[in-house]
């Protein structure tokens, strides 16, 4: 194996220290699993084009086809080891344009409450903003994903797969929209109120020292 000890200097070998303790790898950033996410982030403006111009079924299958592909692109980075440092950034974030985008769409369309797309929108700025805040203070906060927000993740998302195929293809949905649109508030503010009480004793704790 060629060293690359002496080329590495200060945040390159911090970047790539933290990659081998997460069990990522830096040599196939563009692996399978990230051609997919990136496939993921690139739909998204197809989808919200398809239904500001009431291309309900394109919208509606695209978003399915972006639903599965986040399974897909999990499955095959953790069963053929293909887990990067650049997936591990991308794929939280294709999920977030996927959501914000479609239930923004959704809501100017009158689809879904505009009040549910404050809330998620509002919470994903929050927590975004809480990260912000804590670089630069000093003391930077590793967010983990919790069990909640994963599954407030996947509610969402059946949410707005439930509309847009009510939408197109025609039939009611009314009891089970609002039963999801229900669960999503709730587990929204559940998460919201975990992310915060967790930001809040780590900004209260050791804070990080000089490099």
């Amino acid at each position: 194996m060629i060293s690359l000890g002496p080329r590495l200097r200060g945040n390159e070998r911090k970047r790539c220290t933290r990659g081998e303790a997460h069990g990522l790898g830096r040599g196939a950033d563009l692996s399978i699993p990230n051609l997919i996410t990136l496939a993921r982030i690139l739909a998204v403006p197809v989808m919200v084009w398809a239904i500001a111009a009431g291309e309900m079924k394109i919208a509606f299958l695209l978003f399915l086809v972006a639903g599965l592909s986040d399974l897909v692109d999990g499955y095959l980075a953790k069963r053929f080891n293909m887990a990067t440092e650049l997936g591990a950034f991308l794929d939280p974030l294709a999920d977030k344009a996927l959501i914000v985008s479609i239930y923004v769409t959704l809501g100017i369309a009158g689809a879904i409450p505009r009040w549910l797309v404050i809330l998620v929108v509002s919470r994903d700025i929050m927590i975004v903003g809480a990260v912000i805040l804590s670089w630069l203070m000093d003391n930077p906060v590793a967010l983990k994903p919790l069990t909640v927000s994963k599954l407030n993740t996947v509610a969402q998302i059946l949410l707005a797969l439930v509309v847009l195929a009510s939408l197109a293809f025609e039939f009611e949905a009314w009891w089970v929209i609002q039963g999801l649109t229900a669960l999503v508030t709730v587990l929204t503010l559940a998460s919201v109120a975990l992310y915060l009480r967790d930001w809040v004793r780590h900004m209260n704790g050791t804070k990080a020292g000089p490099p």
